[in-house]
């Protein structure tokens, strides 16, 4: 590691209480409403990214039981068609872009530098940037349908339905471009995840010691850095194609419709493995503490994620099997869509392995897990059943696809993310939730799940098509919508008692300890919830578990100064020290950057001008925020 010369307060100096003293001094956000604004710890950020996203969950959830009161009887007027269409394309929106995504990767920003012993995340600022670009472009959404100006073309806007000709006005230009926030946002984060995990390791974590969910968000995040870009250019095309009158999807003048939804696509599969891969990091590190031996099948494991991260990028035609394209491609594609199996079987028999030779104990984590195994396994077969060509064609556009879609994302994906929030609430806040409400919370949403998505397969089968806004009486559809309905009040109920019980434990919960699950990963080795600067010296790593309960001590490295923000960097293999890189001091920069990249945006819905003079307050934001402070506030 470098020396400092001049001899300035390090680490190694300094006993325990003094040194916490230091870090707390120098680490520490400043009081008042300014000091929350300029916060860049990830702790803080990664809090707002969680709350925010369960925000919008629960305004999602409502959108769905609208949905379902519409559905609820043939021929239904409780909902205006033009409204319908909005509510449709509002809830896909609202759940994929504001809350799958975000909430995986708030929890990446949460938990990888605690999971890899660091101090903070790399960018630090960069990271409060995102979240605060992630805000407005959901209120800028959510704002349009207050106003009765919601985008009205389902959640992926298809041309030519979402171009000038057939849909006049702002609402699509206010979808592409909250597109644009959240991409943006989420490739910022993507970003300092890969960082972290290569650059900023605690020294001896070496890559075959990374826990599982820091694997599965290095992927993630990677899937991130990939897809992502095709949507936002997909969405800035189609805002030309609408604003200054480009033809890249008019077929009239040499545009392609079909290149809509290859762009879309192209992201939209991997989205969904963006969305299950860190679910998969959570079941892998939360199981082992439940049933008292370690994870079966690290490698596997990791492989199979790795695996599915690839193969997740030659799926995407299987969405677009009826548009006619050729039946040789078409095969390949059904080739890819199937082989993806394998490495989720693969995962799937490490869990049943892990809990066949522990002693399972069912606490409410355990029991979401358990939930998540079985409603994955059936969402996985459908999946496999559409990416046969002729299958496929049968039910595309059906309900059969609404319902494997949901199996899949939240049988996959909401499942073990509840289970990791009652598995580290303690970590964010110290206190412990209601195994007893977890309890009630957990049957009433594994079993209104089920009945509400299970009857629409046989919809789907029935003929039902998907984005339909009434049915005539005389189609047989009317008696099984009207139990679908009623039960999705069952799966409401349930993450409403989820929502009480994190409410009042974040209150008034029993104080949970340092480490109430006798975990072995690195984030239980400091306190719950952990101090601004994480840990008191960087621990050094010696196994795969590195830290046993009941060790409230780690070999220690030490050379970190005490008088300004530090981090240690490793090398990206062996995790050898390798120099102390000065992390970024709390600033509002981020903040007013993020506020006049949102007023260029948002203005550039109206004038094409807005890029041009909209540029000089986001320059000037840009210069405050890099602007050199001096050696104690060197920007990171």
């Amino acid at each position: 590691m470098q020396e400092e010369q001049s001899g300035p307060p390090m680490d190694t100096d300094l006993d325990d209480r003094e040194l916490e003293s230091r870090l707390a001094k120098t680490w520490s956000t400043r009081p008042g409403f300014w000091g929350k604004i300029a916060c860049v710890d990830h702790k803080v950020v990664a809090r707002r990214y969680i709350f925010t996203a369960f925000v919008f969950l629960m305004l999602g959830g409502l959108l769905s039981l609208a949905m379902r009161l519409q559905l609820s009887q043939p021929e239904a007027r409780f909902i205006s068609p033009d409204r319908y269409n909005q509510i449709f394309t509002m809830h896909g929106t609202n759940m994929m872009f504001l809350f799958a995504v975000p909430v995986m990767e708030a929890m990446a920003a949460y938990l990888v530098p605690l999971m890899v012993g660091t101090r903070n995340i790399a960018f630090p600022r960069l990271n409060a940037f995102s979240y605060w670009i992630f805000l407005i472009g959901g209120l800028l959404l959510w704002l349009a349908f207050a106003l009765d100006a919601a985008p009205d073309v389902g959640w992926f806007a298809y041309v030519p339905l979402s171009g000038p000709q057939y849909s006049p006005g702002k609402r699509t230009d206010l979808w592409a471009q909250m597109i644009t926030f959240t991409e943006l946002s989420a490739l910022a984060v993507a970003v300092e995840v890969v960082v972290t995990v290569f650059k900023q390791r605690a020294p001896g974590m070496s890559l075959d010691r990374i826990p599982v969910l820091v694997w599965a968000m290095l992927v993630m995040s990677f899937l991130v850095i990939l897809a992502m870009p095709a949507i936002m250019f997909g969405s800035s095309t189609l805002i030309l194609d609408r604003l200054v009158g480009t033809q890249f999807y008019n077929p009239a003048e040499g545009g392609d419709a079909l290149l809509w939804q290859h762009l879309f696509w192209f992201f939209g599969h991997p989205e969904v493995y963006i969305v299950f891969l860190p679910a998969v990091g959570m079941v892998s590190t939360i199981l082992p503490a439940f049933v008292g031996r370690p994870l079966y099948g690290y490698m596997l494991l990791v492989m199979a994620l790795i695996t599915t991260g690839i193969l997740s990028f030659g799926l995407w035609v299987h969405h677009m099997f009826t548009v006619g394209l050729p039946r040789l491609g078409e095969s390949f594609f059904t080739a890819s869509s199937m082989a993806i199996a394998v490495p989720a079987g693969i995962q799937i028999f490490c869990w049943l392995a892990t809990l066949w030779a522990g002693k399972p104990v069912y606490k409410t984590p355990l029991l979401f897990i358990l939930g998540f195994i079985f409603t994955f396994v059936m969402g996985g077969m459908t999946g496999v059943m559409v990416a046969s060509v002729p299958f496929d064609t049968q039910v595309h556009d059906t309900y059969f696809v609404v319902a494997h879609f949901h199996y899949v994302l939240i049988g996959g994906a909401v499942f073990p993310l509840i289970a990791a929030i009652y598995y580290w609430f303690p970590k964010m806040t110290g206190r412990m939730m209601s195994e007893r409400l977890g309890r009630w919370s957990f049957w009433l949403i594994f079993i209104g799940f089920h009945l509400t998505f299970f009857p629409m397969h046989i919809l789907g089968l029935w003929g039902m098509p998907r984005r339909v806004y009434t049915y005539q009486p005389e189609l047989p559809w009317a008696s099984l919508n009207l139990f679908v309905s009623l039960s999705s009040l069952i799966l409401a109920s349930g993450f409403l008692i989820f929502f009480i019980d994190a409410i009042k434990s974040w209150r008034s919960g029993p104080p949970a300890g340092a480490n109430p699950w006798n975990a072995s990963t690195l984030e239980w080795a400091t306190s719950s919830p952990p101090p601004p600067y994480n840990f008191r010296r960087i621990p050094v790593v010696s196994a795969r578990d590195p830290f046993s309960p009941g060790n409230d001590e780690l070999t220690v490295a030490t050379g970190l100064r005490t008088d300004r923000r530090e981090v240690l960097v490793t090398t990206i293999v062996e995790a050898l020290p390798e120099a102390r890189e000065s992390s970024a001091t709390d600033s509002v920069w981020p903040f007013w950057a993020a506020i006049a990249t949102s007023i260029m945006l948002i203005w550039s819905i109206f004038s094409p001008w807005a890029v041009v003079w909209g540029s000089i307050p986001i320059a000037v934001a840009l210069i405050g925020w890099f602007w050199p402070k001096g050696e104690a506030e060197d920007e990171s």
